[in-house]
């Protein structure tokens, strides 16, 4: 290593993934500090992350840094199983489908219930509002003004129009705006695009914000530890180009390093299970038993259908000619399905589970072999129904491998060990082949491709999707914050016994949403940068009325 040099801001933000570009944005409003982001992974300049159509690429690509996960004991699993996470300038909100939901309202206050308090949907809202810039809709539920462009896709396939409407031949209502207080029911996702391009909180706040010269953005940047003095944060360790280096940080560090590498990140500042800390031989600062603890995410499985001859879905546009004729359409109309990021349709249902809110979620792909962990079909033309069990009751834990900051963390997610997790996906799996049984697409359909096979009773299937669902990457919960013991951060997501240090990302959630996590980080971000200057908001008019920096 060089000789180690220092450098200091007003703020260090640690990660620069969907909540860290929100919080460096807004606190670069004022002119009178200065901050520094630092970001592990690339700049977001793969053509890739800017077209919708092109999310096959950044879902299954070199953007993503994968941590290999401990299946639950007594289940054999694949041994490649991994839980991948963004590793680029913009997080999860540059690489991810751009599904726009934020959950139902009673998630919210569930996190209130919890000993969340201030962050209820009621005090939540504002935030969403405030973000968002939204083509379609403008009432109490959306704002118009925001950073994040939101809008219906562009285009939508007619197959995806065919599956809603077995799904409502299936017996769910047809549901207009999933962010609009009730989930239940089909219809078309919002995403996070604008003018035909993916929205990402790097394109959308960052990259206004980098020039107003007060603001300063590293990439490549791998943060070791948190510097500790007295307990009390004041500034950062990392490497860059084989460098390693310090930045202080006069006011407060913002730690925006995700589900996985927050809580790791911590731990090896001397912040988490002071008896676990000492076997590694790392000296203890703040003893915070539910560091890297209360892991939660959804677990997603697959029905993978071959469609008929001559039917069409986005696959056909895998062949050179149909590649140029798409690129055609896009770039005449911004239509076709560059325009489109191939997850349009989707559903919320209860299922048999009729006192609760709806928690299963389906997503409907005109094509196969999209995502990561799924299958094409052979030789021919597919679509894929992937759903997931959105609130899970199973738990599980990040920790530490050792005491080197190079060493990947131990994830023991625990996917599936309450029964019930097991029962309501399997449910989830029942119901979807029930909406792809209907006669609205039935003709189109050839065959189950996958699993493409009958299992004798519901114990057959929950022992198959225990051993087959796959992680569906939306991580949250290991530095909760609430008002207990076992809390890693307050309500104002400062971390306990540790002065000057906060937790701004999914890892602070409570609980997990029921849907697409990135807007609640998007939400969360907005919140932390207020909850750092100390402002508070009475309403959602005080937020929208604001300048956008």
């Amino acid at each position: 290593m060089n000789k180690l040099r220092s450098s200091s801001a007003t703020y260090v933000i640690v990660g620069g993934g969907t909540s860290g570009c929100v919080v460096a944005s807004r606190l670069s409003e004022d002119p009178s500090v200065t901050v520094i982001l630092l970001e592990e992974g690339p700049r977001d300049s793969s053509p890739y992350i800017r077209f919708p159509g092109t999310y096959y690429k950044t879902a299954q690509g070199g953007l993503l840094k994968r941590y290999r996960w401990e299946p639950e004991i007594g289940y054999e699993r694949d041994e490649n199983d991994t839980m991948a996470q963004a590793s680029v300038l913009g997080g999860g909100s540059s690489v991810n489908g751009m599904v726009y939901v934020r959950g139902n309202p009673q998630d919210y206050d569930s996190w209130e219930a919890a000993g969340a308090h201030g962050w209820a949907f009621r005090d939540v809202l504002p935030y969403f509002l405030r973000a968002e810039s939204n083509a379609d809709f403008a009432n109490e539920y959306h704002g118009t003004r925001g950073s994040v462009g939101i809008s219906f896709p562009a285009s939508v396939h007619p197959l995806t129009r065919k599956w809603l409407q077995a799904c409502q031949q299936s017996g769910l209502q047809y549901v207009p705006d999933f962010n609009g207080g009730a989930q239940d029911g089909c219809g078309l996702y919002q995403v996070a695009v604008k003018d035909g391009l993916r929205s990402s909180s790097a394109s959308a706040y960052l990259r206004p914000a980098e020039k107003r010269g007060n603001l300063t953005v590293l990439v490549g940047a791998k943060v070791l530890r948190i510097l500790v003095e007295k307990e009390r944060a004041v500034g950062v360790e990392y490497t860059v180009d084989g460098e390693k280096k310090q930045v202080f940080a006069d006011s407060e560090v913002v730690v925006s390093s995700g589900t996985i590498n927050s809580p790791k990140l911590l731990m090896l500042s001397g912040i988490g299970h002071a008896a676990l800390l000492e076997q590694h031989g790392i000296d203890v600062h703040s003893d915070l038993p539910g560091v890297g603890q209360n892991l939660q995410d959804h677990l997603e499985m697959s029905l993978v259908y071959q469609m008929r001859a001559g039917a069409d879905s986005y696959d056909k546009f895998k062949k050179l000619h149909w590649k140029a004729w798409a690129a055609l359409q896009y770039a005449v109309a911004r239509s076709g399905p560059i325009a489109s990021n191939l997850i349009e349709g989707g559903a919320f249902c209860r299922g048999t589970q009729t006192d609760l809110p709806p928690d299963l979620q389906y997503f409907f792909i005109v094509g196969a072999g999209v995502e990561e962990g799924t299958q094409s079909v052979p030789g021919g033309t597919g679509c894929t129904l992937n759903f997931e069990h959105v609130q899970p009751r199973s738990r599980g834990e990040v920790s530490l491998r050792s005491a080197n900051p190079d060493d990947a963390p131990r994830i023991v997610p625990n996917y599936m060990v309450e029964q019930y997790d097991v029962e309501r996906l399997a449910e989830g799996f029942l119901i979807g082949q029930e909406i792809m049984s209907q006669p609205a697409i039935q003709p189109y359909i050839d065959r189950e491709h996958y699993p493409g096979r009958q299992f004798a009773s519901r114990t057959e299937l929950g022992e198959y999707l225990r051993k087959n669902a796959r992680a569906a990457l939306h991580p949250v919960g290991t530095c909760r914050m609430g008002s207990d013991p076992l809390c890693v951060v307050d309500p104002e997501l400062r971390v306990r016994g540790i002065a000057n240090l906060r937790v701004a990302d999914a890892s602070v959630m409570p609980r997990i949403p029921s849907g697409n996590t990135n807007a609640a980080c998007t939400m969360i971000g907005e919140k932390a940068s207020d909850l750092i200057r100390g402002k508070r908001h009475s309403s959602p008019k005080s937020l929208l009325t604001e300048s956008q920096g």
